[in-house]
């Protein structure tokens, strides 16, 4: 047989492998949107149920304080109490006058809004993602007309893992109902993160314009919201600060990860307002009286053991919701749509593409995030001990800080794995292979967000049984009141593990009790 005829069959034996491979990226293309719509219809079903509940929010807890301050008051009227008396979280106080302004209203609105501006966050994060993926991972010095053009993004996955993330955030926790539904946890604890995520977002944007008043744009935003937030929430600040510091020492032009400081001066801007507005909280008259009530132990051996004890405690909390694994399995089922899908020209994606960013800096990437989570949510603990005591830690609305970057990276390491295993799945011999990897992820996304029904149902009963109780119980007092009393009955509701007014050990030190009957004009309320 001549050499030409070898040759021959050779390219023919390689097209028949090509043609198979493009057949089982087709094959995976038909199958992957279909079970990521079902996870995306779970997930906006149970998103959909929290935003509706926060029509049925009534006041608790620190509501009552909130609406009668911010009536009596106003919104710097509020702002001024709380730098003054409370605890010197200026950003928080101007939130909570501009939300309790008009009544309840902005309360029963806010779950909504944090639904989709933490979903539509996380989805444009993840395609920002990509795309610098693929520009990194790209042959730069290839002029235009050879550059291999990027494959399309499959956007029902990405619909399916920003809602998978989302409900898992507000559901698959101890608290529920204060990270979704109670107004003064979502603002000090929920709203940060959100508000972090799209200011990263923006820094993308500058980053991406190649516009230099952008970046400086960029850098000075950067400065002012993380003085905010640093007036805002305490545990994102040391979970947003430690975060940013790491990036932004990885991305010094030593380490020949960046192209240039943009970055690095982005992340530095980050940590300096941050730290501006923590002095500014830490050093407010509100804060040193809120200090005096509470003296902290010198820092002691034993001290630091009981930090680590309730750290511990916590990670075996969070690691006891099985759910989360949700994260890890959506974030697969992103990579296997990657690993399938075709270049924007329509063309298969080569079988020797690996998609993956430079060694060190691949290493850097996995074996980084997950100690510094770990090292973030020590650091709220401590300062949750420090001002709470031996229970502060169970306050799981202050876990949002590190469990939104801990299921960003959960579903990143999912997305890495299913990328890669699809690329060995996608050979033509491994069809078992691949119905076998759709059903265990599916199976475990799906499950996942099946997890989170009981809960779901669980608030909304809890919820809706309240609010018609407290607007029987609003309705009476209102009628008392306008009849003439000046002291009435109040039958404490509760909801969500918060404090309600009538709980304290006496009156005088029944802060929501008191707050509750300046709310109402009256000048005591009794149980009934």
């Amino acid at each position: 047989m001549s050499r030409t005829t070898l040759s021959d069959l050779g390219d023919a034996r390689m097209s028949d492998d090509e043609e198979q491979h493009t057949d089982a990226a087709c094959g995976l293309r038909q199958v992957l949107p279909w079970i990521a719509l079902v996870i995306a219809t779970g997930a906006g079903a149970l998103l959909s149920v929290g935003a509706f509940l926060g029509l049925y929010v009534r006041p608790t807890s620190d509501d009552w304080c909130a609406l009668w301050k911010t009536r009596d008051m106003g919104v710097l009227g509020i702002t001024s109490d709380f730098y003054l008396t409370q605890n010197g979280r200026v950003t928080n106080a101007f939130l909570t006058g501009l939300l309790y302004s008009d009544g309840m209203r902005g309360p029963k609105l806010l779950p909504a809004f944090l639904v989709v501006a933490l979903g539509s966050g996380l989805f444009l994060l993840a395609r920002a993602a990509l795309r610098s993926l693929h520009h990194a991972t790209g042959t730069r010095a290839e002029p235009a007309a050879l550059a291999e053009p990027r494959p399309r993004l499959p956007v029902v996955p990405l619909v399916a893992a920003a809602g998978l993330l989302s409900a898992l955030l507000f559901f698959a926790g101890t608290r529920s109902y204060q990270v979704l539904l109670w107004a003064p946890a979502t603002i000090s604890h929920t709203l940060p993160s959100v508000i972090g995520l799209w200011t990263v977002l923006g820094a993308v944007r500058a980053a991406r314009s190649g516009v230099r008043w952008a970046r400086i744009a960029a850098v000075g935003a950067v400065l002012l919201t993380g003085a905010a937030l640093g007036m805002l929430s305490e545990p994102f600040t040391l979970v947003a600060g430690l975060l940013a510091a790491t990036v932004g020492i990885l991305c010094l032009p030593w380490f020949g990860w960046a192209a240039n400081r943009y970055v690095s001066t982005w992340c530095a801007a980050a940590c300096l307002g941050l730290l501006l507005g923590l002095v500014l909280l830490y050093t407010s008259p509100g804060a040193r009286w809120r200090r005096a009530q509470h003296p902290q132990e010198p820092l002691s051996a034993a001290q630091l053991g009981e930090t680590f004890q309730d750290w511990w405690r916590l990670w075996q909390t969070v690691g006891g919701q099985w759910a989360y694994l949700g994260a890890l399995a959506v974030g697969a089922l992103l990579g296997l749509a990657l690993a399938a899908a075709p270049r924007q020209d329509g063309s298969a994606v080569p079988r020797d593409a690996s998609g993956l960013p430079p060694r060190r800096l691949f290493l850097v990437a996995v074996l980084l995030p997950l100690p510094l989570i770990a090292l973030a949510s020590l650091a709220v603990v401590f300062g949750l001990r420090s001002g709470y005591g031996d229970v502060g830690w169970t306050y799981g609305r202050t876990w949002t800080s590190f469990l939104l970057p801990m299921l960003l990276v959960l579903c990143a390491y999912g997305a890495w794995g299913g990328h890669v295993w699809g690329r060995r799945l996608l050979k033509p011999a491994r069809p078992a292979g691949r119905a076998a990897a759709l059903v265990a992820i599916g199976a475990v996304a799906v499950g996942s967000a099946a997890a989170l029904v009981q809960p779901v149902y669980a608030l909304t009963t809890d919820t809706v049984v309240r609010a018609a109780a407290w607007d029987r119980q609003n309705a009476r007092i209102r009628a008392e009141v306008a009849a003439g009393a000046r002291d009435v009955a109040y039958q404490p509701l509760l909801i969500g593990g918060l404090s309600e007014p009538l709980f304290a050990s006496s009156y005088r030190r029944d802060w929501a009790a008191q707050c509750t009957a300046t709310y109402y004009g009256v000048d005591r309320i009794h149980r009934p």
